[in-house]
């Protein structure tokens, strides 16, 4: 038990340093052969902070099944599609909205918000017959390239028309730095991440096992927790420095790119079954958060808003979803 809960604590520890270092140096090389800041931030570090959440689901969809289980799948890697989305919205968002109230200006956050709509409807599609098949995930991975190109094409507009978001997302690239430091930080971060997640798949699969709950949950929870952190502390160092924009755009493009990317990973690897309690739990409840951070962040009376009242409610959610989740159903 104590084994398992080491492999977790390190594996994530790991997974937010390795995805750091591969985001910057992945940063860095693309700025150095010319490309645009812009494109950069709008691709490269979107991938980056997504990064423990690609990675986890790339090895539980390659991980080799023990004879007892010859049906088993990557269940921690569809739980932490789900999860990660719902711990972006009721965690992320309502602890920082609990630091400080955000205000929403962006046109491509709205503009996004109706993609993520479109993404959820697809994941709910082809989750009905509780199944992924290989050719729902290329779709999905498909939709993902899609998303890139139509992020990037609007954002090019909204840097013209001086968009808040875009403006602080530039403006927080890091610096330059040399191509060879760069790519030492690349092939670390890469190595990192793949045995970092490594550890973590392990510790969850051991924990399942200790307290006889499937790994679909402890990637709903734990694995799910852990794989965001990261943008819960790019969210509120964002907050802190008045970059709001930044602040729930790391939650709507990391939802977007869990339902399209880690979500087709394993369908195009592993075509996996789909426990029902997502469709009857885990689903809905991503869908309500959804619907919630939406009509926030549009502000139909004025600017879009996430007051700590709001916040609170958020973190309440959570907490008790997480309780529920995990000790209950």
């Amino acid at each position: 038990m104590l084994e398992n809960i080491a492999y977790i604590v390190i594996g994530i520890t790991l997974l937010m340093w390795s995805a750091d270092r591969f985001t910057d140096g992945a940063a860095a090389i693309a700025r150095n052969l010319g490309v645009s800041r812009l494109i950069v931030g709008l691709t490269i570090v979107a991938i980056g902070s997504s990064a423990p959440e690609i990675f986890v689901s790339i090895l539980d969809s390659l991980k080799t099944c023990a004879p007892d289980k010859p049906d088993c799948g990557p269940e921690v890697a569809i739980g932490n599609a789900l999860g990660s989305n719902i711990t972006n919205i009721a965690l992320v968002l309502g602890i920082t909205a609990l630091v400080r109230p955000l205000l929403i200006h962006s046109s491509l956050l709205k503009r996004e918000i109706p993609l993520l709509f479109l993404s959820s409807a697809a994941a709910l599609i082809f989750f009905w017959d509780l199944r992924l098949s290989h050719v729902e995930g290329f779709i999905l991975l498909t939709g993902l390239v899609f998303y890139f190109f139509w992020l990037v094409r609007v954002g090019m507009q909204s840097r013209k028309e001086h968009d808040p978001m875009v403006d602080e997302m530039i403006e927080e690239l890091p610096e330059g730095m040399p191509t060879g430091k760069a790519t030492f930080w690349v092939i670390l971060g890469l190595i990192l991440l793949v045995g970092s997640s490594k550890l973590l798949i392990e510790g969850a699969s051991g924990i399942a096992l200790a307290f006889g709950v499937s790994e679909t949950v402890i990637g709903l929870t734990i694995v799910a927790l852990g794989t965001s952190l990261p943008e819960l502390g790019a969210s509120v160092a964002s907050v802190l420095k008045n970059e709001h924009e930044i602040a729930i755009g790391n939650v709507i493009g990391s939802n977007i790119f869990n339902l399209l990317g880690v979500l087709g990973i394993p369908a195009a690897i592993a075509a996996p079954t789909i426990e029902k309690d997502i469709l009857n739990i885990d689903y809905p409840l991503m869908l309500g958060l959804i619907i919630a951070m939406a009509i926030m962040a549009y502000g139909f009376r004025g600017p879009g808003k996430i007051n700590r009242i709001e916040g609170a409610i958020l973190v309440a959610v959570f907490l008790g979803y997480y309780i529920v989740r995990f000790f209950v159903l």
